[in-house]
């Protein structure tokens, strides 16, 4: 069904794996096209509760865009290419109801590194290089890059990673707070899918609400503290809440439903 992904799905974790090995997974239109039809369908999926995403084979993530699909450009195809993007991957990824896990194995680069950066959190394998090189190329990170990394690692380190084109060890990701954790490459997805399975004992709905407050605090003109209310309030609502307060009183551990 899908060209360039690999999908598997068990005990309610989707792991997509980007699946062009022969191009360091780069990503071009019909690949993030794929994407967004899996992650749309992922997200109303009752049987998927948190998704992966990570690179097929061992040297890459995602190696950036596909340059040879945009090499002769316009401007108002290169501003074309950039809004179409955001919306139909790269913010649709950071506002997805469930979880979703960057397994970063080997370069993250340019655009690779951006969709790294709007899935909910990182972990890298220890081979892994990250960075945002587009200044090489005379473009700048069109893919939500110049915003979400001075919103995780800082205005300061966000400009030196740009402007410098360089790439950082997984090590130093880490350090500035990228990257939430490092492991061995052979135990990158074992990582996530333990993680993954920590999720998947709490409520559904109210990490669903969670994700809402969280990003609202990082969108311009909204109240992400109003937003946190609203949420808050619309938690009482849910079966999830009688769930998890009767088991409370009752000491025992809930067993939710998502609903």
């Amino acid at each position: 069904m899908y060209e360039n992904l690999i999908i598997t799905t068990e005990n309610g974790i989707r792991t997509i794996l980007v699946n062009r090995p022969s191009q360091l997974n780069a990503l071009n239109k019909n690949t993030i096209s794929e994407l967004n039809q899996l992650l749309i369908d992922s997200d109303a999926d009752a049987s998927v509760g948190v998704i992966i995403i990570s690179g097929q084979g061992e040297k890459a993530f995602i190696a950036g865009a596909d340059i040879k699909e945009f090499a002769d450009f316009s401007i108002s195809e290169g501003g074309t290419l950039s809004r179409t993007g955001h919306a139909s991957l790269f913010n649709l990824i950071e506002n997805l109801t469930k979880p979703v896990i960057a397994a970063i194995n080997g370069f993250a680069l340019g655009g690779g590194l951006e969709l790294a950066l709007c899935c909910h959190f990182r972990i890298a394998s220890k081979n892994a290089k990250l960075g945002l090189p587009e200044v090489s190329l005379g473009l700048i990170p069109g893919y939500g890059g110049t915003q979400r990394l001075a919103q995780i690692v800082g205005k300061g380190r966000a400009n030196e990673l740009i402007f410098t084109a360089g790439m950082i060890s997984a090590d130093d990701a880490w350090r500035i707070g990228l990257v939430n954790h490092v492991v061995e490459q052979d135990e990158l997805l074992n990582k996530a899918l333990d993680i993954a399975q920590k999720i998947l004992r709490n409520s559904a709905s109210a990490i669903s609400s969670a994700i809402i407050a969280v990003n609202a605090g990082f969108e311009t003109g909204v109240n992400g503290y109003n937003v946190e209310i609203e949420e808050f309030g619309k938690c009482f609502g849910t079966n999830d809440f009688k769930i998890g307060t009767q088991a409370f009183l009752a000491k025992e551990k809930p067993s939710f439903r998502g609903k």
